[in-house]
This record gives C-alpha cells, structure tokens and sequence, in this order.
C-alpha cells in the first residue's frame, strides 16, 4: 500500500492544484496518442490495441525508471499530484456559477444551445462523473500499485478520452481502449456513488438509474447524485450536431437551478476531509502493522 505517496499527492494537489509551468504528463500521453493515430490509424481493433499497449508500456517504462532512480515519498507524492484533479475538477465547475459559457471547456455535448438549466445540468452530470474518472479511481490505484498504477490508470482514461467513442472512424479503434477504461472504473465508480450517498446523508437505492446508463460506470455517480439532489439528470443530449437518446437518472425536477448545482459542490469540504483521514489513518496503520 502506498498511502503515504498518496497523502502527499492529496495535499498538494489540493493546496497547489495544477502545475501551469510545465508540461502534463496527460498532455504528453495525448501527444502521443495524436502521433500514432495520424501515422498508423486503421479501421481495426488490433490496430487500436496497439496504440493502448505501446502507450501503456512507455508509460509504465517511464515511471518505473523514474521510482527505481526516486525512493523519497514527497518527490513522489508531488510527481503524483499531476494525476489528480480535485481542486482543477471543483474550481471548474464552480466557474460555471459566474461564467456558464465556459461549459464548453467541460463537456463534449453541444453547447451553443442549451438552456441555463441544461447548463446546470452539464455541470453536476461532470462534476459527479469527474470524482470518479479525477479524483476516486486515481487515487485508488495510486493506493494499491504506487506511481505506476495511478499512471497507468491516467494513460488508460486518456485514450479513452480521445479514441473511445462510438463513431464510425473510433468504433473500431478505440473499442479496446474503452473496454480497458470500463474495467478499470468499474471499482472506483461505486466507490464514488456510495461516498455521494454517505457524505449527503442518504440510503436510496440509486443502482438501478445507474444500470440505465450505455457506460458499465459513469451512471453510478450521475445517478447517485441526481438520487441525493432530487433531480433528473441525464435525458436526450445533442452531440455533434445530432440528438442523442439517453434515459433519465432520478425522478426529481427536471429544472435544475444554480442552488442544485451549489448543493452538489457543497459536499467538496467533506470528501476532501474523509480522502484526508482514510489516507491519514493508512499511513499510521501501515507504520504500526507493517
């Protein structure tokens, strides 16, 4: 376990957030993925799988050079705050209270229509989503696997990010990334759905809005948050100039106003206090047991 690296990288991330001045390593990974897809796409899964396994291998080459050389938790810590993005994920979202337009900046559905509550509704949809994808699964497998786990993992997300969708140039493609996102998610996912549940003070049953949801993952959080707030979130969305039918999570309001998205946000202090003590209570557990 490997909870001191991961307390570090809590810390500093929530303190300092993104480093402006250097390069991220989740921007080089898509640098690289932009490199192999312009020199060797073809309408092929196993073209598409090597693109994950050559990403995955020089990301995992990388790092373990880079831990075998470093054995100091706090340079490790710092190097994995880049991984997360909890206090990028919150001040994002919460811009969306002062400057809505910058929604664009958040989702990949098509913005130039939607209405305030749609807005909203983007929001906490990313927000609940981004706990996980961000923040949750990160962590976890900075936790159980050390740099290289959390790496990997952001490699993973990357490619599913820009490779993993249902179109005609990335069904093929990208098919094995997005598989490969869906087992990797698939843990931290109801992990976030659950601490939702817990840090609103709530005990519905929220799983069978999240088995309505086309991802194995994504509607667990969406769900749970749309279960906590009261509202239907989700619901048809256009993408690319084209409608989307999608299914409703929740049975609340479908109007959904500012006030609902500083609801959601409100329960920032308290996930970031229970991260805090589970990551706390790890490293003295580790230190007397271990």
């Amino acid at each position: 376990m490997h909870f001191e690296i991961a307390l570090v990288a809590f810390l500093v991330d929530k303190i300092f957030g993104e480093f402006r001045f250097i390069r991220h390593p989740v921007v080089l990974m898509g640098d690289y993925i932009s490199w192999f897809e312009k020199n060797f796409y073809k309408d092929s899964v196993f073209r598409g799988a090597i693109l994950a396994s050559s990403l995955l291998f020089l990301v995992w080459l990388i790092v373990w050079v880079f831990v075998s050389f470093i054995d100091n938790a706090f340079v490790l810590g710092l190097v994995a705050s880049t991984g997360i993005a909890s206090k990028m994920l919150y001040d994002s979202v919460k811009d969306i209270l002062r400057n809505p337009q910058n929604i664009e900046f958040l989702v990949s559905r098509d913005t130039k229509e939607l209405s305030g509550s749609d807005i909203n509704k983007a929001a906490i949809e990313t927000y609940a989503e981004n706990l996980s994808d961000g923040v949750i699964a990160p962590l976890f497998y900075l936790v159980l696997f050390g740099l290289e786990g959390l790496f990997l993992y952001k490699a993973v997300n990357t490619l599913d990010s820009m490779v993993g969708y249902r179109t005609k140039k990335y069904e093929k493609f990208g098919k094995f990334s997005a598989k490969l996102d869906d087992v990797l998610n698939f843990i931290p996912s109801r992990i976030t759905a659950c601490l939702i549940m817990i840090l609103f003070f709530r005990c519905e049953d929220f799983r069978g809005y999240a088995k309505l949801h086309e991802s194995p993952n994504a509607g667990y959080p969406i769900s749970a948050m749309a279960v906590v707030l009261g509202l239907k979130l989700g619901g048809d969305t256009r993408y690319f100039g084209k409608v989307k039918k999608k299914p409703y999570f929740g049975v609340g309001r479908e109007i959904i106003e500012e006030s609902d998205l500083k609801k959601a946000l409100s329960m920032q202090k308290r996930f970031d206090l229970v991260l805090f003590v589970a990551f706390a209570l790890g490293v003295l557990f580790c230190e007397n047991y271990f």
